[in-house]
């Protein structure tokens, strides 16, 4: 869990690397679902080419049918779900059908306006891919890439007010799960703003009771 910009995918994409848990994001799970051509797959489907928004009852439905396949026996770090109240509920009532599983949920803290500076700052390189921050790490020949020389450009979803509009949509649906998971004795909160390595050691002592 964490804020977007936050750097879950980044520290989820670690612990798969070095524990061999499967790494499964929302996206792959309803990638997934779309490539199956199930039913469920082609609901799916339409409701991403029309750009409506996955249900609830959707996206339990596609977890479910993920975490049932044989390369999820081992374990798995969920990225993006759940982010709902009623995800986490529904995500509850399919592990009951796994009584061998052990949950840990991973927060990882990072105060409101530095993700706000994490992504309104984000600059992008169309030509090789290379990311920069005009607050953290910008480049240092200004709106030019340094390794190819290409024009740095702003991403549309990293625009001050739609970064605005992500921050209050996570404060509304996905900050209540902290209280739900801390309730429950589940949650485990790390310091986000570090550097990505001391944040990645902290959780995977965490993770193995170091």
């Amino acid at each position: 869990m964490g804020g977007p910009g936050s750097g879950k995918g980044t520290q989820a994409k670690l612990l798969a690397e070095a524990t061999g848990l499967l790494h499964i994001s929302t996206g792959d799970m309803l990638r997934a679902s779309v490539a199956a051509q199930t039913e469920l797959g082609q609901q799916v489907q339409k409701i991403l080419e029309s750009g409506g928004l996955v249900s609830d009852d959707v996206m339990r439905a596609v977890v479910e049918q993920r975490l049932c396949r044989p390369d999820c026996r081992s374990g798995v770090l969920l990225d993006g779900f759940p982010r709902t109240l009623r995800q986490a509920e529904d995500l509850d009532s399919i592990l009951k059908h796994h009584p061998q599983s052990r949950v840990v949920v991973l927060n990882i803290d990072v105060a409101p306006e530095t993700l706000q500076k994490r992504l309104s700052g984000r600059r992008s390189c169309p030509q090789c891919g290379r990311i920069y921050n005009i607050y953290f790490q910008p480049s240092k020949t200004g709106e030019q890439c340094e390794a190819c020389g290409g024009t740095t450009v702003q991403r549309k979803d990293d625009e001050e007010g739609v970064v605005r509009q992500r921050l209050e949509v996570y404060n509304q649906l996905t900050e209540p799960l902290i209280a739900y998971y801390r309730r429950n004795e589940l949650l485990h909160t790390v310091n986000g703003e570090r550097e990505i390595q001391e944040i990645y050691y902290e959780i995977h002592g965490m993770l193995h009771g170091d």
